[in-house]
């Protein structure tokens, strides 16, 4: 029997990580996580312990220079992800980002370049991407099967920063990264971008903040909330195709998120893990056939974003033992870019409350 060439994985950050990353790359075949950081030396070793890793770390810089470390996953704070990333690559290393890419689109414009002369596999963590619905969606998109694409919408709604319960830390600081536009507007720019195949032009944004100060989490004083909690943007993909991104941290009721697709001959609607259709003058939504979810590694929350990242994981590894430097399918730092590009768009738009063209410079 030929022998799984290992492949060794550190990890930077102690959130999603811990839920969903480390085990599903524990899961993949002849992969282990060696290595794993957090800016508090305790949660680092209390993941540690907890997940059977052998080296834990305050400084983040010791997993990039594991002689062990094959590949580094960045889920830091997004202020963080631009000298993270320049580390991770001028050390040869394949690096999987969080969204969203960095602080703006020249930050993330220097990673994806330096990542390009460097030559390695280099990645963002866009794991919707790789969802049998959202791949069918694409597929389908493509194919030309809704004739003339005229609108798409991504709509995200939860509650989960209505109350002030949730203290101030990273997330409530635009200057950090934090906000909603950053977190879920990353993630609807990209999934836009993936399934159209196709760039927008300009973009109209409205930003909110509807929770405007929170208790600092260290010393409890309450602090001004600089960050959004609320996004409405249009977007233009020229010609007659326009897309919606409506987007709230702060909305009661059943959480949603969704894509739908409207065209000359149909229309295509995404519910996690679930896909619809409808042809003109149906006037029904019809389930499309996909492969059922897959059996999740222990440890991880059954969800689409753990569905899609178990898939990602596995997509990821086998990339890197064949030696691969790019991955069909998957957000790379030029994805990255592109999309940062988008989201300083919109963040421009708020600010001028004007339409704001994506100029390629």
């Amino acid at each position: 029997m030929t022998e799984v060439q290992p492949i060794r994985v550190g990890i930077i950050g102690t959130g999603f990580a811990r839920s969903t990353q480390v085990p599903a790359f524990r899961a993949c075949p002849g992969v282990e996580v060696v290595s794993i950081a957090s800016a508090r030396l305790e949660r680092a070793e209390a993941a540690a312990k907890d997940l059977g890793i052998a080296h834990a770390t305050s400084d983040w810089r010791e997993v990039v220079s594991h002689p062990q470390v094959d590949l580094v996953s960045i889920v830091a704070p997004p202020h963080l992800h631009h000298e993270m990333a320049l580390a991770v690559v001028q050390a040869g290393k394949a690096v999987l980002c969080e969204k969203p890419t960095a602080l703006d689109a020249t930050q993330a414009e220097i990673m994806w370049l330096a990542a390009e002369q460097r030559g390695v596999l280099a990645l963002m963590d866009h794991e919707l991407r790789f969802l049998p619905s959202r791949q069918k969606m694409r597929e389908l998109i493509q194919s030309g099967a809704l004739g003339t694409l005229r609108h798409a919408r991504v709509r995200y709604g939860s509650d989960f920063r209505a109350g002030t319960q949730m203290g101030w830390d990273w997330w409530s600081d635009l200057s950090r990264g934090g906000g909603l536009l950053g977190a879920l507007g990353s993630h609807a720019v990209d999934s836009l971008r993936f399934l159209l195949g196709r760039e927008p032009t300009e973009v109209l944004g409205v930003l909110a903040t509807h929770v405007a100060t929170r208790a600092d989490v260290e010393t409890g004083a309450p602090r001004a909330v600089t960050a959004d909690d609320e996004v409405q943007a249009l977007l233009s993909f020229g010609g007659e195709l326009t897309a919606t991104m409506s987007l709230s941290a702060v909305e009661p009721g059943q959480p949603q998120h969704g894509v739908e697709v409207v065209g000359s001959r149909g229309a295509l609607r995404l519910a996690g893990l679930e896909l619809w259709r409808a042809d003109v003058g149906s006037r029904t939504w019809e389930p499309v056939a996909l492969p059922p979810p897959e059996r999740l590694p222990a440890g991880m929350p059954d969800n689409e974003w753990s569905q899609g990242f178990w898939r990602y994981a596995r997509a990821i590894t086998e990339a890197l033992r064949s030696g691969a430097r790019t991955l069909p399918g998957a957000s790379t730092l030029e994805d990255g870019w592109h999309n940062q590009r988008v989201l300083d768009a919109i963040r421009r738009s708020h600010a001028d409350r004007c339409w704001v063209p994506l100029t390629r410079t």
